[in-house]
């Protein structure tokens, strides 16, 4: 198992605990954990805490050529959202756990040069499937249906 994969699986496990939305993130910058963090908006009242904007926000302030040379782990697709920071830094990679229960911009990713590497982790994806059978309205509301 890719240990950064998961260092964010641990992280969506994390907040599944706390009650949240079983979703991790790290990044990584050359072969280094830089942060770590998992979906917040139940835990925090946060209408933008997704587990890659947690991550972000708990890396610090970096530079631009450290996000440039960061890798990003998530265990879902990112969001509209999550995608677009990721694009705002110039994140050049982002490894996705998986792409089946949620899939977001990944075209609009590709398009503006980013790599993808997805996964389609058998964890990751029964971690979502079960959330999401259990608490579809929860899950509704954190992809803004």
């Amino acid at each position: 198992m890719d240990p950064f994969l998961q260092a964010a699986i641990d992280e969506a496990r994390a907040g599944l605990a706390e009650g949240g939305i079983p979703i991790g993130s790290a990044l990584v910058i050359d072969g280094k954990i830089v942060g770590r963090g998992h979906n917040r908006r139940v835990q925090k009242g946060s209408a933008i805490l997704h587990a890659e904007m947690d991550c972000i926000e708990n890396a610090g302030r970096l530079t631009a050529r450290d996000y440039q040379r960061a890798v990003m782990y998530s265990t879902l697709s990112p969001c509209d959202m999550c995608s677009g920071t990721a694009l705002l830094y110039k994140i050049p990679r982002i490894v996705i756990g998986e792409n089946v229960t949620f899939q977001g911009p990944e075209a609009y990713l590709r398009q503006r040069g980013v790599q993808l590497d997805i996964r389609n982790n058998e964890e990751c994806i029964r971690l979502m499937r079960e959330f999401i059978a259990a608490r579809p309205e929860l899950w509704n509301e954190d992809i803004g249906v």
